[in-house]
């Protein structure tokens, strides 16, 4: 009854808090709108709701983890959990509140049990992501245990690289191929760490891995991003928004670290090809459908934020990409919503009442996104 009566709460808040995200529309006034009316978005108020959702409908509190979908189904993934801690770290530096701390430290707690009483993974990637949230929970609470999570990680994960095809990280410790998802975080992961402890191997590691990164898996061209290769070759086929998120992510941190001007260029580039039909339709981002695929659109918008928030962008570009976000998160609000539960699916024009993971976390990446570019004065 205690659980109930606790999930009962949780799901009032949520009412509660989309029920004051509703504003009276507004007049467009004259002209080619008239007669129409404009939604007011209170961003805060719609992060808080999104935020509380993804508790109500996804936490597993007895294990201290999310679960794989709202529908039941309390399978732990290591690499949406990682995201997860991401999220919770979105809220915390927009709320400031204790209580997503703890919520963070349990998060921390309940992964490593879920994973075997070890953060070490099979998977390089998977270990990846939850070193690069573990740093940037560190960044903002300043709590050792994310960063001291952060570098042992971070010390197997570099086991992962040798010379075969002329370097790169492994996407598996079964070393069989080497792909964007374990090679351009590991460069963001090394370039925050020399930010961090300025070790001057960090930045070794940053450098190698992204030229390795640029030469291999990159499109001179377009900037297009490609997924892997192989003793096969390069699969140039799959055309996935979240390779190209990480590899502008990690072109940013090093223009930051090194004001080299080639970085900035290459991550305009890149991002750029990410506006187009490989990935949107109608500028919104296309749907990746369920499973690992519905996580790929949230992290092409966490490196796309990064890019406009620490890149050197131009007042056009960095209008352009912010613009980018707001369309797609009020679409998302707008049409892709279901409410009062504030359910996300992987396609932000349409609503769906059962979700995995990894959707909803995209879109509350999203959502987090787009209220702190309204926060920043980025968008109107």
């Amino acid at each position: 009854m205690r659980n109930y009566l606790k999930q009962l709460s949780v799901s009032l808040l949520v009412a509660a808090s989309f029920s004051s995200c509703l504003k009276e529309p507004v007049d467009d006034g004259p002209g080619p709108g008239a007669g129409k009316t404009a939604y007011v978005y209170n961003w805060p108020l719609i992060a808080d709701s999104s935020y509380t959702s993804l508790l109500a409908n996804f936490y597993n509190a007895s294990g201290k983890y999310f679960n794989e979908n709202n529908s039941g189904k309390t399978t732990f993934h290591y690499w949406p959990n990682a995201h997860a801690l991401d999220v919770l770290t979105d809220a915390y530096i927009r709320k400031n509140d204790p209580q997503v701390k703890a919520r963070m430290d349990d998060l921390l707690a309940g992964m490593k049990v879920k994973n075997g009483n070890t953060y070490i993974n099979h998977f390089y990637d998977d270990m990846e992501w939850m070193a690069l949230a573990c740093i940037r929970a560190f960044e903002v609470t300043s709590d050792v245990n994310y960063k001291t999570t952060a570098e042992l990680l971070w010390n197997d994960i570099k086991g992962g690289w040798d010379d075969r095809w002329g370097g790169g990280f492994y996407w598996t410790k079964d070393r069989a191929n080497k792909n964007t998802p374990a090679n351009a975080p590991a460069c963001i992961i090394a370039s925050r760490m020399y930010q961090l402890n300025r070790d001057p191997a960090d930045l070794d590691w940053a450098k190698k891995s992204y030229l390795w990164q640029k030469n291999n898996l990159t499109d001179p061209m377009t900037g297009l991003v490609w997924d892997g290769l192989d003793d096969t070759g390069t699969n140039k086929a799959w055309k996935f928004t979240y390779n190209q998120g990480v590899f502008i992510g990690a072109a940013v941190e090093l223009y930051k670290i090194t004001g080299e001007a080639v970085y900035m260029a290459d991550a305009l580039r890149t991002a750029n090809n990410a506006l187009t039909g490989d990935f949107t339709t109608g500028n919104i981002m296309k749907d990746e459908g369920g499973g690992d695929g519905g996580l790929f659109k949230g992290i092409l918008v966490r490196y796309m934020m990064l890019l406009i928030t620490d890149g050197s962008l131009s007042s056009t570009d960095k209008t352009k990409f912010a613009n980018f976000l707001k369309l797609n998160g009020e679409t998302l609000w707008l049409k892709g919503t279901t409410r009062p539960a504030v359910v996300y699916g992987p396609n932000w024009n349409n609503k769906v009442t059962n979700t995995d993971l990894t959707i909803q976390l995209s879109g509350a990446m999203l959502i987090e996104a787009v209220a702190k570019l309204k926060d920043l004065e980025l968008i109107d």
